[in-house]
């Protein structure tokens, strides 16, 4: 092997010598051709011949067994950390979207209207503020019109002060009512045109102030709810009769697991004065109950405990239970009630139900022996809700409405004396397909068996309302309503009755149908834009001269119409 490189070598240097040594020459003769003037001879003494130097040997073979261990050197320190395992999916986290522009709060409006027959609206409605847990406004209503009899008018005020405060454990509230009703005695007889014909003026004026504390419910199972209310009036008209009242009302009621342990007091003060009369009714009413609510049962057992005192003086206890069942939630609940209660007779009771009342009328309360109902309510479906209940009820000393023997044009409030019994049928339904779209309809029927009188005066067997709403854009709405009441009977004196009137004498009495009627009213509105709106109403479109009391007929059509402001 070592041969072979020293061949190998010595051949190299050869041939390099070689190409020398041709380059040398040829240098030469290329000068020798460019200086054809100049001819030399050159000796070469000696070939050129490389030295090498001697090779590096090697002495020793490696040690191919020998295989040494590398080791780097590493530094760390351990840090003592928790391992934390958690498989649960994590939490999107919401983009915060820019906070909306407040949306115009537009809470109050300002109405008014006329129309023929002499009709004047007004309407008015503020309300303070966005806080749903501070509330304050009022109310102001103006109606008046004018019919074509002497003295057929009717003008109406009424004014309203309100306030709410909703706090972290009870919640206040308070409000104060003024109304004002001005009409005639208009009274008019067709068979004797001649009589009345100036009217007498009335006017009924009635204050209220009402406050309420009541706690918060809490899902607490050991809480203590409460609740009074105190509410007090002055009512009189422009003559000598006046009116107050005072009613303390209040509630206390203990959860202790499905139970429900709890007391209703209320106590009613009141006094009625007059040119001849001056009657001191006051109630004591005490209604201890226990309530049991599982499983879709609610019963709720307990006695009404009535103290009369002032002018009568008696006590009174009655059944107090009430059962409700759930056959299907929201679908179909039944339920019934067994009752008995003392209800105070007053004069601002009368006056809202018939406002031509007589001077001196007699005060006494109702007694509701005993009174039972039964029915059915629920839902069909979104939009459709349903009630009906049949009821009887026995009432001692019923209030009726007859009128005056010596001015019929006023009516009296006598007693039927001793147990009359009522048999009713009530129903309700509402339905609601959508925003645009809202009926509601009730009915009444009620069957009266009078205790000495030859019937209940003005109470009609059946009275039906129904009332519709459909709006056909979002700029145009309409609405309708009914109202429909059967005949009812009245009495008309024929010779002067006993006084006081105790008991009635069917020698001296004349029976005379009040005939039933059908009122039929519409009504439209248009949305001019978010401020103005204009409305329309016609009632009685059939301009029927029905009497709900005899002599005193309605007004017959009236239309009117007007502005809404809102803002």
């Amino acid at each position: 092997m070592r041969l072979t490189k020293l061949i190998y070598s010595t051949l190299l240097f050869v041939t390099a010598g070689s190409l020398s040594a041709l380059a040398q020459d040829t240098k030469t003769t290329d000068k020798k051709t460019e200086e054809k003037a100049v001819t030399e001879e050159i000796e070469v003494v000696r070939p050129y011949k490389p030295v090498l130097a001697e090779a590096v040997k090697l002495r020793r073979s490696p040690d191919l067994n020998t295989v040494k261990t590398y080791k780097a050197k590493f530094n760390y320190s351990l840090t003592d950390r928790k391992l934390g395992l958690n498989s649960d999916i994590n939490k999107l986290q919401a983009q915060q979207v820019a906070k909306e522009k407040e949306t115009e709060l537009i809470n109050n409006y300002v109405k008014g209207g006329f129309g023929i027959r002499t009709t004047v609206l007004g309407e008015a409605y503020i309300n303070l503020g966005r806080d749903e847990a501070l509330q304050a406004g009022a109310f102001f209503k103006h109606f008046g019109q004018k019919g074509k009899l002497p003295g057929q008018e009717v003008n109406q005020q009424q004014l309203s002060v309100f306030g709410r405060s909703i706090g972290d454990e009870f919640t206040l509230s308070g409000r104060i009512n003024y109304q004002r009703n001005g009409l005639f005695f208009y009274g008019y007889n067709p068979e004797k045109p001649e009589l009345n014909l100036n009217p007498e003026k009335q006017t009924l004026n009635f204050i209220e102030a009402e406050g309420e504390i009541v706690n918060k419910f809490t899902d607490d199972p050991d809480a203590l709810s409460y609740a009074v209310k105190l509410n007090g009036y002055l009512w009189n008209d422009k003559y000598a009769a006046k009116e107050n009242s005072v009613i303390l009302n209040g509630y206390v009621n203990k959860r202790i697991s499905s139970f429900n342990l709890g007391l209703a007091a209320s106590t009613e003060f009141g006094n009625t004065k007059d040119a001849l009369t001056n009657v001191s009714n006051n109630l004591l009413k005490l209604n201890p109950y226990i309530r049991l609510e599982a499983n879709g049962v609610k019963i709720n057992a307990g006695i009404n405990f009535v103290q009369e005192f002032g002018a009568f003086s008696k006590s009174r206890i009655f059944p107090a239970v009430t059962a409700d069942l759930t056959l299907i939630p929201d679908y179909l609940q039944l339920f019934a009630e067994v009752k008995g209660d003392v209800n105070r007779n007053s004069l601002k009771q009368f006056s809202d139900e018939n406002p031509f009342l007589n001077a001196n009328i007699d005060i006494k309360n109702s007694v509701e022996k005993l009174s039972f109902s039964a029915g059915i309510k629920g839902t069909g479906g979104p939009g459709f809700g349903y009630k009906a209940r049949v009821y009887h009820k026995k009432i001692s000393d019923m209030a009726l409405f007859v009128n005056n023997f010596a001015n019929p044009t006023r009516f009296d409030v006598i007693y039927d004396f001793g147990n009359t019994s009522m048999t009713g049928l009530e129903g309700e339904i509402s339905i609601q397909v959508s925003n645009s779209l809202k009926w509601t309809g009730k009915l009444n029927f009620e069957d009266y068996q009078p205790a000495q009188e030859s019937a209940s005066w003005y109470k009609p067997q059946m009275r039906i309302s129904s009332d519709l709403l459909f709006n056909v854009t979002d700029k145009i709405g309409l609405n309708a309503s009914v109202a429909i009441q059967d005949a009812s009977k009245a009495k008309v004196y024929t010779a002067a009755p006993a006084s006081p009137y105790v008991i009635p004498d069917p020698s001296i009495e004349t029976i005379v149908s009040v005939k039933g009627f059908v009122d039929l009213g519409v009504g439209a509105t248009y949305k001019i834009n978010n401020k103005f709106s204009a409305f329309a109403r016609a009632n009685n479109l059939f301009n029927s001269s029905y009497s709900r009391y005899l002599y005193y007929p309605t007004i017959g059509t009236n239309i009117f119409g007007g502005l809404t402001y809102s803002f």
